[in-house]
């Protein structure tokens, strides 16, 4: 992205106290409509590679690229109302990158800008987010049909708040004045930022060792749907390529199994360490991780440990990070309260995102109670994250 951008005219360095300028502004505007050109492409090359894989049996190329759109859409919380019902999910890979190349594009264009005032680099997000939402909400307004509506509302405060958070981090981050911003909260501010974040990434890692573990464990299931259009090559691509794009989505959902309320896919379906419940599903390579019987899988209730070793990170991570200045063992314990409860919130937030619907009939309700399993998280992440950052602060205080 950032190679890109130095093409473009305006690409000189600003000098500190120069105005800012509508050279910032035009390459603000463009690198936003990159990010959405970018995605658009690479998802286009990759239908492209599927047909070419069975050319009987792919799409035609300009149903691959409303297919390309949709997905774009769909990871920007569009809702698209089928014949089967209404289609609600987001491939939650996909949603990261393009959060990825909206906060790039933002670094890039401070980068190259030299910003550092917090006017400046508020002009430059704010920009970013304009263009995106409004060319989101275009593609959504061309691609809405009678076989497949898509109000144009969901994708469009969807993207305005992706480009808020996502170009958000990357502009302050280049800037500079993320570190000032974090230094205006009371207490450690950097240090409880980087150890919820530390939580977070490590239930993340855990919980996505979790479905690779239920995957490997049942791979005669998962050959059988991968296969199961009639062993075409471009139906078992297919089918790969968006199990891969959902698997953010399942690790999510192991989220709820972890911390206590479940997940539901369907109807039909319930999975939690109390109870197994199976009915039909989508045929996806990715559900072969679900049980194989009603009956409660070891693996469910050792997931059950998760939070609590999410909370020794995020706990140990905050006694590490702490100053001379921010207490001792008791003030860190206090403080990791508060990072358990920031872990929760993220996790709350991740499940909410996660989760969706895949028509009005047994799939209407897919994904983990985000409020629920948010709340779970932050109980049993807080006490584990207070006892290790209070250990943690004590030995290194020691």
């Amino acid at each position: 992205m950032t190679f890109l951008l130095s093409r473009l005219p305006g690409r000189a360095q600003r000098r500190p106290g120069e105005p800012w300028g509508p050279a910032t502004g035009w390459l603000a505007a463009v690198a936003a409509l990159a990010v959405t050109v970018t995605g658009l492409a690479a998802l286009l090359m990759a239908l492209a590679v599927v047909h070419t894989l069975d050319p009987a049996g792919g799409l035609a190329l300009p149903t691959s690229a409303e297919l390309a759109g949709q997905l774009w859409l769909l990871a920007q919380g569009a809702e698209i109302g089928l014949p089967s019902g209404p289609l609600r999910i987001a491939p939650l890979l996909l949603t990261l990158g393009i959060a990825g190349g909206l906060s790039a594009a933002g670094r890039s264009v401070v980068a190259l800008r030299n910003l550092h005032t917090a006017r400046e680099v508020g002009g430059v997000l704010a920009l970013l987010a304009a263009v995106h939402t409004v060319v989101t909400a275009a593609l959504a307004a061309v691609l809405s049909s009678s076989a497949a509506s898509i109000g144009v509302l969901r994708p469009a405060l969807g993207a305005l708040v992706l480009a808020l958070v996502a170009g958000g981090l990357g502009v302050l981050r280049e800037s500079g004045l993320r570190s000032e911003l974090l230094d205006r909260f009371p207490g450690p501010g950097p240090a409880l930022a980087r150890a919820v974040l530390a939580g977070v990434l490590w239930l993340a890692a855990c919980c996505t060792a979790v479905v690779a573990v239920a995957l490997a464990d049942d791979v005669r299931a998962v050959a059988a749907l991968t296969t199961g259009l009639g062993g075409a090559s471009a139906g078992a691509a297919g089918q790969v390529g968006l199990s891969l794009l959902l698997l953010p989505n399942a690790t999510a959902a192991v989220v709820g199994l972890a911390a206590g309320p479940g997940f539901l896919v369907g109807a039909g379906t319930f999975v939690s360490a109390g109870a197994v419940t199976l009915g039909s599903v989508p045929a996806l390579p990715l559900v072969a991780a679900l049980p194989d019987t009603q009956a409660v899988p070891l693996l469910a209730f050792l997931a059950q440990a998760l939070p609590a070793v999410a909370g020794l990170a995020a706990g140990t991570s905050l006694g590490r990070r702490m100053g001379d200045t921010d207490g001792g063992a008791l003030t860190a314990g206090l403080w990791g309260v508060v990072t358990g409860v920031g872990v929760g919130v993220v996790s709350g937030l991740c499940v909410l995102v996660a989760g969706g619907r895949l028509g009005d009939a047994g799939l209407a309700e897919v994904g983990a109670p985000a409020l629920a399993t948010g709340l779970a998280v932050a109980a049993q992440a807080g006490i584990a994250a207070a006892l290790a950052a209070a250990l943690t602060r004590w030995r290194s205080r020691g």
